[in-house]
């Protein structure tokens, strides 16, 4: 049996002439689309692209199996769409709250696979800084929020009527300018060896923060510049700028569009965990699908070092 989500990353490929304009479409990242190429031609037993410099064109078997993956997509279509009736997923809006971060890396792949299943569905996205995006959904302003929370800190108050869903559970770790001594080797480096380093600090503004703000304190890590304004990109320039050294979500370390050193902290103890945060009464077909999709793609909790 094949996967119709390789076999509609296939059909894309055909239609767009190339892997990357295919991902684009699809909102994956080329090499997860290639991956999943990879996978349907071990399926199939054949090779069903040839790539060349220009991008990428179908075999002999690359285009029959493109030719019967159309009809077979068609007829899942359809029944997404009779099915959608069913569930009550023919129309209305979900409305969703998010942080950037989380916004711009985790939401647009789920986003899309909701579109895809869900085409009826309208959709609606703002920015909700944690913790707001939970008062938000507390108030009934949107339906669903991606927030998060530090550790260490204390517990989140959460109104009566919303849960948390944990999504992912990501390392906070150091980042410095290129070539500083601190980024030199891979090896855990002690909370202890930041005395006397120059921060660049998200605190007091930001509650979620302030546990480990205090315990770079403890370590004695001396505040430089105090980053007012909840944009991780801001830290990560201030720190690649060679003014101080910053404590980030490791997801945010990967993606900072400028050059910054990176190394593990501690023993893991400093952590975020971005959540779902959604009305617990009985929930909309919409809210259910998107929650379903959501923990289909990121699991339950998952630390991001397990996926590497």
């Amino acid at each position: 049996m094949y996967d119709p989500t390789r076999l509609a990353a296939l059909v894309a490929v055909a239609e767009a002439g190339s892997i990357t304009r295919a991902a684009e479409r699809l909102g994956y990242t080329p090499p997860a689309l290639s991956q999943q190429l990879a996978k349907l031609e071990r399926e199939a037993g054949s090779a069903l692209l040839v790539r060349h410099h220009r991008g990428a064109r179908l075999t002999g078997a690359g285009e029959l199996l493109v030719a019967r993956a159309r009809r077979v997509l068609d007829e899942l279509e359809q029944a997404r769409h009779e099915l959608a009736r069913l569930a009550g997923l023919s129309g209305g809006v979900l409305r969703l709250g998010t942080f950037q971060t989380a916004g711009i890396h985790l939401l647009p792949p789920v986003l899309s696979a909701f579109r895809r299943a869900h085409p009826d569905v309208e959709l609606s996205v703002a920015d909700y800084e944690p913790p707001t995006g939970v008062t938000a959904v507390a108030a009934g302003d949107i339906d669903l929020a991606l927030t998060h929370t530090y550790e260490p800190a204390d517990a989140l108050a959460l109104p009566v009527s919303v849960r948390l869903e944990p999504v992912l559970v990501e390392e906070l770790v150091l980042v410095t300018a290129p070539g500083h001594a601190l980024a030199d080797g891979t090896s855990r480096l002690a909370l202890a060896e930041l005395a006397g380093q120059p921060l660049i600090s998200m605190a007091p503004e930001h509650p979620s923060r302030q546990g480990v703000e205090a315990a770079l304190a403890r370590a004695g890590a001396s505040p430089s510049v105090l980053v007012s304004t909840p944009g991780y990109a801001l830290v990560c320039a201030l720190v690649s700028a060679g003014l101080g050294v910053g404590v980030v979500p490791d997801m945010v370390a990967r993606t900072s569009v400028t050059p910054v050193g990176v190394r593990p902290l501690g023993a893991g103890e400093l952590r975020r965990t971005i959540s779902l945060a959604y009305r617990g009464e009985e929930a909309a077909p919409a809210v259910e699908a998107f929650r379903a999709l959501l923990r289909g793609a990121f699991g339950r909790a998952r630390h991001t070092s397990e996926t590497r």
